[in-house]
C-alpha cells in the first residue's frame, strides 16, 4: 500500500513527535509515521491527504485552504531543489535511510523550512530538530549523518 501525502506534510513528518490538532489526527499521522519508518512508498498529493483525512469532516478544517496550498506548493519546490529533481503529483516517493538523513540535514540548516513560515508547530520543530530528531517517531539518524 501507498500512504497519500502533501508536501509539506514531507516536512512535517521529519520531526513528527506525536503531538498535533486532536487526539484522532496525532493517532493517525502516529500510524502513517511508523508505515513509512517500515518502508512503506509515499504518493505526493495534491490537497488533503491521509494525515488530513481525520479532520475533513470538521468544518473548521484547515485542510482545503489556500495557506496550505501555499506551503504545499513552497514545500514542493524546496524539497526538489533538495532532491534535484521536480516533484510531481501522483510521484512515488521512498524515504529511505540516507534520504531522510539528507531531508532532515536541510531542514536543521533552514534550507527547506520557508513552508513552515507562520506555521504553529514550527517552534516545536525547530526543538526537535536542534536535539537532533531525537524525539521523533521515524527513528533518528546517527549523528554523523545530518552533519555529512
Amino acid at each position: 500500500m501507498t500512504i497519500r501525502l502533501r508536501a509539506h506534510h514531507l516536512l512535517c513528518l521529519l520531526t513528527w513527535a506525536g503531538k498535533g490538532y486532536s487526539p484522532a489526527f496525532t493517532a493517525g499521522f502516529t500510524v502513517i509515521a511508523t508505515r513509512i519508518a517500515a518502508g512503506e512508498a509515499v504518493m505526493l498529493v495534491d490537497g488533503p491527504d491521509d494525515v488530513c483525512a481525520p479532520m475533513l469532516d470538521d468544518p473548521g478544517c484547515h485542510c482545503r485552504g489556500d495557506s496550505v496550498a501555499r506551503r504545499d506548493a513552497q514545500a514542493a519546490r524546496d524539497l526538489a531543489a533538495l532532491l534535484g529533481r521536480p516533484l510531481s503529483f501522483g510521484q512515488r516517493l521512498v524515504l529511505d535511510p540516507a534520504t531522510l538523513a539528507r531531508m532532515r540535514r536541510a531542514f536543521a540548516g533552514g534550507a527547506i523550512r520557508t513552508a513552515c513560515a507562520g506555521c504553529e508547530w514550527s517552534g516545536l520543530c525547530r526543538d526537535i530538530a536542534d536535539d537532533g530528531f531525537a524525539r521523533t517517531v521515524l527513528p533518528a539518524p546517527q549523528p554523523d549523518r545530518l552533519r555529512a
